[in-house]
């Protein structure tokens, strides 16, 4: 017998969508991987806060992590939902209006994806923040 699949939870994605630092986390990850440890910069907020609301947007299946050593990475998981998707388009849309998230994407540029300002122990780049398709 197939699995059946679980329906996509819509109210779990409002109300993933409700809060403003989760949006924030959202748009830092449009078309990258990042560090945890970027958000806490980036956001101003402790890594404890920023681990909930990333488990929260894990739970709503927006976002996807791997682990590097002691670092988590995440990264945006596009639901199957059609409907998911299309909400999540319009939002994007609409945060790229937005002062702050401009603002925080700025941030993220100067603070961690420029590969020359990170070294490893043979000396060669290591970027912090990896582009996704």
């Amino acid at each position: 017998m197939g699995k059946t699949r679980k329906p996509f939870d819509m109210a779990l994605l409002f109300a993933a969508l409700a809060d403003p630092t989760r949006l924030r986390v959202l748009n830092l990850m449009r078309g990258r991987e990042v560090c945890v440890c970027y958000f806490v910069e980036i956001l101003g907020e402790g890594q404890p806060k920023i681990s909930r609301h990333l488990a929260y947007l894990r739970r709503a299946g927006l976002v996807s992590a791997r682990r590097d050593g002691k670092w988590m990475h995440y990264r945006l998981a596009r639901p199957a939902d059609r409907a998911a998707i299309s909400i999540l388009d319009a939002v994007f849309a609409s945060l790229d209006e937005d002062k702050q998230m401009r603002a925080d994407l700025a941030r993220l540029e100067r603070a961690c994806c420029w590969p020359e300002k990170f070294s490893g122990l043979d000396g060669a780049p290591v970027p912090c923040c990896t582009q996704v398709e």
